[in-house]
């Protein structure tokens, strides 16, 4: 059964790691997948990877916090396909620092690619929803944006951002069937938290109820669900997906 048979999806940040799971979860399910990443060599990795499971795939570079650039972009991919079902927002950064030791330009980038990046791509596409009167619109947010972090107040900030857009969204487009809902990851084994110190993954784990770190492929089931017909009458939800993290 292909609960995504005859769909197009967006996903940002699709070049490896959640995005990437999340983009052939949805290709095994019937969808096809326009992949967008800043590195276009790994966004092409993925697309390869989609048209080996016999799906049509394109992909492209976009800095997603340049707002005229993401609407060109995006624009394109959609007269390609000539319509849009499902948009995940997942591409983010983080950079990590004690607030009094953290830059004007520490802080000004995170906001401006993890909540400003959300703002740009989901205003390029959702005149398309709208049109169409259907789409799921899924944010990838963080159990950082619910419980905090030390180090990471620009992060932090960006993913609770991204929680109160995605429930202030809902409530706009509901009306046009269309869903909005977030996912808040906990320890998700990606490149993103490899470069973490060995002292902090054990204390991270000490904290997990199910005493194992996350895989991608755990956020991607929990998108396919939000993507898929078994969610039409959930929006406006913050799923968290962290093993008992933040119980």
């Amino acid at each position: 059964m292909e609960m995504l048979k005859g769909k197009v999806a967006l996903i940002t940040g699709s070049g490896r790691g959640i995005g990437r799971a999340i983009a052939l979860k949805f290709a095994r399910e019937g969808a096809d997948v326009i992949s967008l990443d800043i590195d276009i060599q790994s966004a092409r990795e993925t697309t390869r990877e989609v048209e080996s499971l016999g799906r049509k795939a394109q992909s492209y570079s976009c800095d997603i916090s340049n707002f005229e650039t993401t609407q060109e972009v995006l624009k394109a991919a959609i007269e390609h396909f000539g319509k849009l079902d499902i948009l995940v927002n997942n591409a983010g950064i983080t950079k990590d620092n004690l607030l009094l030791r953290m830059t004007e330009e520490e802080w000004d980038l995170v906001l401006k690619v993890n909540l400003k990046g959300v703002f740009n791509v989901t205003k390029s596409v959702l005149r398309q929803m709208l049109k169409q009167k259907s789409g799921k619109i899924i944010n990838i947010a963080s159990v950082i944006g619910i419980m905090g972090n030390v180090g990471q107040a620009n992060y932090a900030a960006s993913k609770a951002g991204l929680i109160a857009f995605t429930k202030s969204l809902a409530k706009e487009v509901a009306s046009r069937n269309i869903n909005v809902n977030a996912i808040a990851p906990g320890y998700i084994q990606t490149r993103m938290t490899e470069s973490l110190s060995e002292d902090i993954k054990k204390q991270m784990l000490s904290m997990i109820p199910l005493s194992r770190f996350g895989a991608p492929e755990d956020v991607a089931n929990c998108a396919l669900f939000l993507a898929s017909s078994l969610s039409d009458y959930i929006t406006g939800q913050v799923i968290v997906v962290d093993g008992g993290l933040v119980m």
